[in-house]
Order: C-alpha cells, then sequence, then structure tokens
C-alpha cells in the first residue's frame, strides 16, 4: 500500500534532491541505499580491524608489566629503546642488572621503575 504523501528530501548517499513517500526514507533509491550500505560495512570492518590489531599491539606490553624478572629484549621492548641502548646503559652502569652468564642477563622490575623515575 503507497502513501499519497510527498516530501521533498536530499538522499544522504548522493546529496541528490529527491521525492519521498514515506517520512523515513534516506535514499533516493535502491542504488544509493546498497551503496551507502556497502560503506557503512566498511567503515565497520575497518574499525573492527583497527581495534584488533591495537589489541595485538598493546598484548606484549600488558604481559611485560606483569613479569617481575625481564630479558634484555623484553626490557627494551617495554622502555621502546633498542637492546643496544640497553646493553649500553647496563655497561655505563645506569641500570643495574645481574649477569647470570654471557647470554643470560636479567633485570628487575623495580630497577627499571628506579631508572624511569630519575631526572
Amino acid at each position: 500500500m503507497s502513501s499519497n504523501i510527498q516530501i521533498p528530501r536530499i538522499c544522504q548517499h548522493c546529496n541528490q534532491e529527491f521525492i519521498a513517500r514515506t517520512t523515513v526514507t534516506k535514499y533516493c533509491g535502491p542504488p544509493c541505499s546498497k551503496k551507502a550500505y556497502k560503506a557503512r560495512e566498511r567503515k565497520k570492518n575497518i574499525r573492527a580491524s583497527n581495534e584488533e590489531t591495537l589489541k595485538l599491539k598493546l598484548q606484549p606490553y600488558e604481559v611485560l608489566s606483569k613479569k617481575e624478572i625481564l630479558t634484555v629484549r623484553e626490557a627494551a621492548t617495554l622502555l621502546s629503546i633498542s637492546t643496544r641502548t640497553l646493553y649500553r646503559l647496563i655497561n655505563k652502569g645506569s641500570l643495574h642488572a645481574v649477569n647470570l652468564s654471557d647470554r643470560l642477563i636479567r633485570i628487575k622490575r623495580s630497577e627499571l621503575d628506579r631508572f624511569i623515575t630519575i631526572p
């Protein structure tokens, strides 16, 4: 059952003027309606993908922030510096680390926190 009313509207997708037969019509026809639907779905998928990427980027920091003893690579990731810079800080004495053997250097979380808070 069609309506006899005619309401001048502007299409929300193509910005063309058209005559709507109902008060809730947003688009001038099926092509614009389909294109707007696809654009909405595309934006929704991009938003979901960005949220997932952000979650994966932050995941190592969440795991590392809970550990008490860190390797050099983990500490460098947490501080956002290179491992070479961290080794330099350890050799200079700015950051205290425990050398268990040639390849087993460990850093306490409390030492990292102390290093960050030094002015």
